[in-house]
């Protein structure tokens, strides 16, 4: 590729990224009056930067709860280009965190944003349940946390479980809609964990819906809805009571959360199949999950689950 047609392909994303920026704040600064009438979460969805609708989420839950510059831990971001804390930091100028173990982190994010403009740590490592509260203790990150996001497509589980209660007022975390609606599991603690090496199909990781609301109960949260793809769900501290900030909003438990119609399960040569429905769990019928559902949480299979 040649220089010229390098220096052009830069000066059209700039642009496109300062557009999108534009559009987004705009549409917020709009829809904000009509915040107090949502009744369903997914209402709120936006996407500016992150993976969906997550950006416009956010925003009525912050705005909602009266936070003018939210201070952020986000895990498992990626090079920054799709995430769930990018526009607030671009928008806000806060103070935060952003996680992930890829490559190379620091330059990746600083191609990305103008990282001047707000405090932002950057931490390159791979978050575990043994390192997990060291690492997000540093700069006092966990005092008045405003947002937390996690997203590592593995052991969220076992990372939240050792988090204290009431650890940030807004708390977004990815789950696995394959798992089903009645199932309790997670995959089990493992170091480096992996979806793809776990099982080739990629459909094996994270927590179950389930799994998810039960473990944001006991730590003094309550669930607020999902997201329309049914794979990120959305916690309020329950120190910030319902009632007072949220008043029309209508909270669904039911199977509707874990209803997801994406397609992204893989065969034995890690090509897309696309399984849909049912195939998905048959899929992985084999898979060893941890039965939270049982004081004792043993190691099982899925299959062993199903059939009681």
């Amino acid at each position: 590729m040649s220089l010229i047609k390098k220096f052009k392909e830069l000066i059209f994303k700039n642009y496109l990224e300062k557009k999108l920026f534009m559009l987004g704040t705009s549409h917020f600064i709009k829809s904000r009056a009509y915040y107090k009438n949502i009744k369903s979460l997914s209402d709120a969805e936006f996407k500016i930067y992150s993976q969906n609708g997550e950006d416009g989420i956010l925003d009525y839950l912050i705005f909602s709860l009266g936070i003018k510059r939210p201070k952020f831990i986000e895990i498992g971001i990626g090079d920054y280009s799709e995430s769930n804390s990018r526009f607030i930091f671009e928008r806000t100028s806060p103070k935060g965190m952003v996680v992930d173990s890829i490559p190379d982190l620091e330059n990746k994010i600083k191609k990305r944003i103008k990282i001047w403009k707000g405090d932002l740590k950057i931490v390159n490592k791979e978050i575990n349940s043994n390192n997990v509260l060291d690492t997000l203790k540093k700069d006092k990150m966990m005092v008045d946390l405003d947002l937390f996001s996690i997203d590592i497509d593995g052991i969220d589980y076992w990372v939240l479980d050792k988090l204290p209660k009431f650890f940030s007022k807004i708390v977004v975390l990815e789950y696995n809609p394959t798992f089903g609606f009645e199932l309790e599991v997670s995959v089990p603690n493992i170091p480096n964990f992996n979806r793809t090496l776990y099982h080739y199909s990629n459909l094996c990781f994270g927590m179950s819906f389930k799994a998810a609301l039960n473990l944001m109960d006991k730590k003094g949260f309550y669930f607020v809805g999902s997201n329309f793809l049914k794979n990120n769900a959305f916690f309020i501290s329950k120190k910030y009571k319902k009632e007072k900030y949220f008043k029309n909003l209508r909270i669904d438990k039911s199977k509707s959360n874990v209803d997801a119609n994406f397609r992204e399960s893989r065969d034995l040569n890690n090509k897309l199949n696309y399984f849909s429905g049912n195939k998905k769990i048959k899929e992985i019928l084999n898979c060893k999950v941890v039965n939270l559902g049982n004081k004792k949480k043993k190691i099982v299979k899925i299959k062993d689950l199903l059939s009681n």
